[in-house]
């Protein structure tokens, strides 16, 4: 009898067993005959001053404040740089999940920006791999800043205007870690300082590495072709930083050797130099609000 029930215990384990292999190979399958979009490859539509990858979901709207204090080098007398600040707010809106538009106003140059971002291809795993995203820029900003000199006054608004288009290609490579590459083409109808071309090549490269659910650290570099004989002072901008996600905000703080918040400013006109100690600390906060009644918040 003892032997009996053994043998019914083992029979039992070994067809449940075999039911678990069945289901987990069925569920293997499933997952292999369907096409999902990689979700959350950037936490915000920002790495630090660049864009990212990320657009704002259909029906939402992103509220947005990015601040940034003098140099740390400036010394005690301006508290290291937070005597002083530079402002832009700007709204973001999802017209689809895959198109967004923005305005934002800065303090530097008193400039406005006008953009528009759309998700052309996104990144898929299952049965229809696609190992990239790119998301196409492109945006305009007007400097309303009043004029100091002469040659400023006679400043056509034509020639106040500046033009950049972007292509934005990132991967997630992990959970934890994503990487971006932006080739940029910058068209400034008047640059701010003799010499200097009116088109300009950059190059991007950005970066986020995870560390928990609600933090992760990132990192952004652009190279811009400045005419090195022409002797302007403007340098690379690059910024280090972390996001932290509050669940209702998203936080970034960062420090960077750029002042302005707009590609105009940070790829086209960044004076500071790392080496030097032209160093500003700033931050981003991102608020998003729902007009969806389907969904309280929009998820990056």
């Amino acid at each position: 009898m003892k032997a009996l029930r053994h043998a019914i215990i083992l029979l039992f384990a070994v067809t449940s067993l075999h039911a678990q292999n069945d289901l987990l190979g069925e569920l293997n399958k499933l997952d292999s005959n369907t096409t999902m979009p990689v979700q959350a490859t950037f936490k915000s539509t920002r790495i630090i001053n660049g864009h990212s990858v990320e657009t704002v979901k259909k029906n939402h709207m992103d509220f947005r404040i990015s601040h940034r204090f003098g140099r740390l080098n400036s010394g005690s007398y301006q508290l290291y740089g937070l005597d002083q600040a530079t402002l832009r707010l700007g709204f973001e809106y999802g017209i689809s999940d895959d198109l967004m538009i923005g305005v934002g106003r800065s303090t530097e140059q008193k400039a406005f920006d006008f953009f528009g971002k759309y998700r052309l291809i996104k990144q898929t795993t299952g049965a229809r791999q696609i190992p990239l995203s790119v998301t196409l820029f492109g945006s305009a900003a007007i400097r309303t800043l009043r004029p100091v000199s002469e040659d400023e006054a006679t400043r056509s608004f034509k020639n106040k205007l500046t033009y950049v288009y972007q292509a934005l290609i990132a991967r997630k490579f992990s959970e934890r870690l994503s990487l971006q590459i932006t080739p940029t083409y910058l068209y400034r109808n008047l640059p701010e300082l003799a010499g200097d071309k009116r088109g300009l090549f950059s190059v991007g490269l950005g970066g986020r590495l995870k560390l928990s659910k609600r933090v992760s650290v990132n990192a952004e570099y652009f190279w811009a072709a400045h005419d090195k004989d022409a002797n302007l002072p403007y340098h690379d901008s690059m910024a280090f930083g972390v996001d932290i996600d509050t669940g209702g905000h998203v936080f970034q703080l960062h420090f960077t050797n750029s002042l302005g918040m707009i590609e105009k400013q940070f790829i086209g006109e960044t004076t500071g130099s790392w080496g030097k100690g032209d160093v500003h600390y700033g931050f981003n906060i991102s608020r998003t609000f729902s007009f969806d009644k389907k969904s309280k918040r929009a998820q990056y």
